[in-house]
């Protein structure tokens, strides 16, 4: 069966939602949701069900749209003020680390190409190819594993992580293109080649950051009534970025990042909306492009190239991302072992790489369809080895840490425009000493209990209710104000 307009919509859907029942069904055992997406894709592809997806430009195209959400609202996610004091580890591992990922492990297939037992023979520069599709950690991978595993890190290593995650695509994608135009022209010139690149970073960046102080401007000054109309007007920026970035010379998925990154740290109307809007959109452009790639691979092609790809895999795993981290981070003395072990290991493969693979496909190199299914079976070993033991190797190196409460149990949050905060504070009998009615407490000026909550009942509270023991107040405070002057008591805080 193949995709047309009369099914396309049908078959869609039943795939993405076998994909997430499938996914609720095996979240306990730690496998990675996107794992089971591509598996979903290949169960139903051309080797299984006889669904029929060969396109590779389509599928090009489809991660060219999920990256360019994925990669912004990753940025609209990260904290300027957490990612300030591993700004340079993680710009160092988005830039070097990915060279030194590229010519460790291409130097690695060139070497054993020639083996007589392995069923692959590369050039240098094919083999330089190969690994520059894989090079760069998977931005989708890793912003799902570590939120939906709600992991939290020691040593500022999630906002590291989550930054080379979302600004070395960037740099691998650079790569891929330069070294398909020197193997299609049979020559190189270093000269261009730098000034491509330089290109290609000064023109992202600086688009990036006017897009993004653009779209932060654009929507404080127009002013719409709909929240649902500003989010889709930010998505419609988003793809105007990446396109216009792309037309122009520059890298279009740095801009959307650093866009993201602007746009995320900056005050604007409807925030939670559009943060909601964008995390939704996020997961279905996961889920979508996660579907296609799996339904574009022939399953029985693996098996030809298993034993390569399977050695590859294992040395990137455990010898060319530990040595690229490692070598890229000597500057940082004071960066603990262990934090750099962890590093290492979280150097996860999905979508980008197998998206970055279609490119040698689409331009017609020789040997592109074995680049692409020995990508593709190198994802599928990362994502099984690598992330379905993240959380184990945070707990082993002790790197792992409780993750702090978001919100509160009352489940109301105040909007940007409000210049006051939410506590959540649990009365104890000794807070009740001086009286049980909210008159004889002590509650600071500028603050005010607005709901009180007593087992499942929720109560809107006067001077004269009689509080008891055990019942959660929800204060609003002025910033500088602690509620009740009970701070050590308060569980949640916005």
């Amino acid at each position: 069966m193949t995709f047309n307009a009369e099914n396309l919509l049908l078959i869609g859907s039943v795939l993405i939602f076998i994909s997430i029942i499938v996914t609720k069904r095996t979240y306990h055992f730690g496998i990675p949701s996107l794992l089971i997406f591509l598996i979903v894709g290949m169960l139903f592809g051309s080797d299984g069900l006889g669904l029929q997806f060969n396109n590779a430009s389509q599928a090009q195209f489809i991660g060219m749209m999920a990256l360019s959400v994925i990669l912004f609202t990753g940025g609209m996610d990260t904290r300027i003020a957490e990612i300030k004091p591993v700004l340079w580890q993680g710009l160092v591992l988005s830039t070097m680390g990915v060279l030194l990922t590229t010519f460790i492990t291409g130097l690695f297939i060139y070497l054993i190409s020639g083996w007589s037992a392995i069923s692959i023979s590369m050039s240098l520069l094919t083999s330089m190819l190969l690994a520059a599709t894989m090079s760069s950690t998977d931005s989708a991978s890793v912003f799902n594993l570590l939120r939906s595993q709600k992991m939290m890190l020691k040593n500022n290593l999630r906002p590291m992580l989550e930054l080379e995650s979302g600004s070395n695509d960037p740099m691998a994608y650079m790569l891929t293109i330069v070294l398909i135009q020197i193997i299609s022209a049979g020559e190189a010139n270093a000269g261009n080649i730098v000034k491509e690149f330089a290109l290609q970073f000064a023109i992202g960046g600086i688009a990036g950051y006017a897009m993004g102080k653009f779209m932060v401007w654009m929507l404080n000054k127009i002013k719409l009534t709909n929240s649902s109309l500003h989010a889709i007007m930010l998505l419609a920026i988003v793809f105007i970025t990446f396109t216009v970035t792309d037309l122009t010379g520059g890298n279009g998925y740095l801009a959307v990042y650093i866009s993201g990154v602007i746009t995320g740290n900056a005050k604007m109307p409807f925030r939670r909306e559009t943060a909601t809007f964008m995390d939704g959109l996020t997961w279905l452009f996961q889920i979508i492009m996660f579907l296609s790639l799996g339904l574009l691979v022939n399953p029985h092609e693996l098996l030809d190239i298993a034993l390569p790809a399977l050695l590859i895999g294992i040395f990137m795993i455990l010898v060319a991302r530990p040595a690229s981290v490692f070598l890229s981070l000597v500057p940082f003395r004071k960066m603990a072992v262990k934090s750099k072990l962890f590093v290492s290991w979280v150097g996860l493969r999905g979508a980008v790489p197998i998206i970055f693979a279609t490119y040698p496909v689409v331009s017609g190199i020789e040997g592109a369809n074995q680049i692409f299914n020995i990508v593709f079976f190198i994802t599928l070993l990362s994502l099984i080895v690598q992330g379905s033991s993240i959380s184990w190797m945070a707990r082993m190196l002790h790197l792992d840490s409780p993750m702090p409460k978001e919100g509160n149990d009352f489940g109301i949050e105040l909007p940007d425009e409000i210049t006051s905060e939410l506590h959540e504070v649990i009365l104890g009998e000794e807070h009740l000493r001086a009286g049980n009615r909210l008159a004889d407490m002590n509650i600071p000026r500028g603050s005010l209990v607005i709901l009180v909550k007593r087992n499942d009942q929720y109560i809107v509270p006067d001077g004269k209710m009689e509080l008891m023991a055990g019942d959660r107040l929800l204060v609003m405070t002025e910033l500088d104000n602690a509620p009740l002057n009970l701070a050590d008591t308060a569980e949640g805080k916005n």
